[in-house]
């Protein structure tokens, strides 16, 4: 079960999973969506550290499949917000 995530700059912090339900709510699902998609990933991924690139993939992957303007909305926000494209 993962214990910490690896950001950009390499910086490790530990692994909370409501910041994960709250991006996936930013990004439109409802909240029990969200936790589920949270909760899945959490028991999903087997390394103890994760790098914030793989955990976004799995992320969008989930939003993708459950409804495409989730997946949107992300993107939308990745852009806006913190300039990634």
């Amino acid at each position: 079960m993962v214990e910490a995530v690896i950001k950009r700059d390499n910086r490790e912090e530990a692994f909370i999973v409501e910041k994960l339900v709250v991006s996936c709510v930013k990004a439109g699902a409802d909240v029990e969506t969200a936790r589920r998609i949270a909760t899945e990933l959490q028991n999903e991924i087997t390394e103890k550290k994760v790098h914030t690139e793989k955990l976004r993939e799995l992320v969008l992957e989930r939003l993708k499949s459950i409804n495409p303007q989730w997946y949107e909305n992300w993107l939308l926000y990745d852009r806006a917000v913190k300039r990634r494209y």
